[in-house]
């Protein structure tokens, strides 16, 4: 089932540790210098996130939240060329300091590397 509009739903959510392990556990990943973004298929027919922004990233949790949004926002239009994986984002410290559309750029050419990559595992 398509998700309607650009809402962020639960179901778009990767919300348990142990989903998240098992991206990491995968090794199909890809990155650049604001980004790590790691995939894993997941059978579904549709993408799920999960986010990493650590304090080594971005140092206070203004800073923190705002790279989270970006990502979102840019899953939320992107999502359809991830479709079918479960992505770990993992945000670097040069995220911090980036405007937003560039990080917006960034991970719109992340979603394309990853799906290449990914679509052969």
């Amino acid at each position: 089932m398509a998700e309607r509009g650009y809402a962020f739903r639960r179901r778009s959510r990767l919300t348990k540790s142990a989903e998240i392990a098992a991206v990491f556990a995968h090794r199909c990943s890809t990155g650049d210098r604001y980004f790590s973004c790691h995939g894993r298929p997941n059978g579904l027919g549709h993408a799920r996130l999960g986010l990493a922004v650590s304090r080594k990233a971005a140092r206070s949790a203004v800073a923190r939240n705002r790279i989270k949004r970006q990502v979102r926002e840019a899953f939320r239009h992107g999502r359809e060329a991830v479709a079918g994986l479960d992505v770990v984002v993992v945000a670097r410290p040069a995220a911090a300091a980036a405007r937003g559309a560039e990080l917006r750029g960034s991970l719109e050419r992340l979603w394309t590397k990853l799906a290449e990559k990914c679509k052969d595992c």
